[in-house]
């Protein structure tokens, strides 16, 4: 093992065993280096990549600091490598989006507070048929979120907002190219939303299945053509 992957995986373990707990501080880099039995270049090397990751906070002039290690936060290294994506990987997004979305919902339907569920009904009041696709895609966009949040687990909630946003190009597209894919669209959502506040968890998974299928279904043949 390389010294550096020595020093991580050290430094993982104090977080682990709860030697170092979330927004604590870490030891001065002398007595850590010590303790772990590593050298301070190791350690450096150490500190700088879990930073990166958001597993350490190095704040200058005060010290470095485990994060509060929330999923949110360690998933953005996630986000950075989704921002790389080409056009020719959308429909692998897709294709984890119908894997994860169904199983969001159908948590949803049953996890979903009453105040949640009234917010996500006032976002589908917000457009219609004639509402701008920019407009209609980020109401589109901010209801998938709500209903992850609504799912009541925080990883699968930031994971679907990962793999959202590398289809949102192929979501305006479809606005502007197929015929009455606004509609369908808003009939999907609110047939998703219904499903939803009748607390019905098969049907919100179906739904939530046929209505990321259909953008898949669409952008295969659009990208065959």
């Amino acid at each position: 093992m390389a010294l550096t992957d020595e020093a991580i995986d050290k430094i993982k373990q104090m977080i682990l065993s709860g030697r170092v707990r979330p927004g604590e501080k870490l030891p001065r880099e002398a007595d850590l280096a010590a303790e772990l039995g590593l050298s301070r270049n190791s350690l450096r090397e150490a500190v700088k990549a879990l930073s990166v990751i958001n597993v350490l906070d190095v704040r200058q002039g005060d010290g470095t600091y485990a994060t509060s290690l929330a999923p949110s936060l360690l998933l953005e290294a996630l986000s950075f490598i989704v921002d790389f994506h080409r056009d020719d990987t959308v429909l692998d997004f897709l294709e984890v989006r119908r894997i994860l979305e169904p199983a969001a919902t159908a948590l949803a339907a049953i996890r979903m507070s009453d105040e949640d569920r009234t917010e996500l009904g006032k976002v589908l009041e917000t457009v219609d048929v004639d509402t701008p696709v920019e407009e209609l895609v980020a109401a589109d966009l901010e209801f998938h979120r709500q209903i992850a949040v609504g799912a009541g687990n925080s990883v699968l909630a930031s994971l679907v907002d990962s793999m959202s946003a590398p289809t949102t190009r192929a979501r305006v597209w479809r606005g502007m190219t197929e015929p009455r894919a606004l509609e369908r669209t808003l009939a999907e959502h609110r047939a998703i939303y219904l499903a939803i506040t009748s607390r019905d968890a098969d049907l919100a998974r179906s739904w939530a299945n046929v209505h990321i299928a259909g953008i898949e279904s669409w952008l295969r043949t659009a990208l065959a053509d």
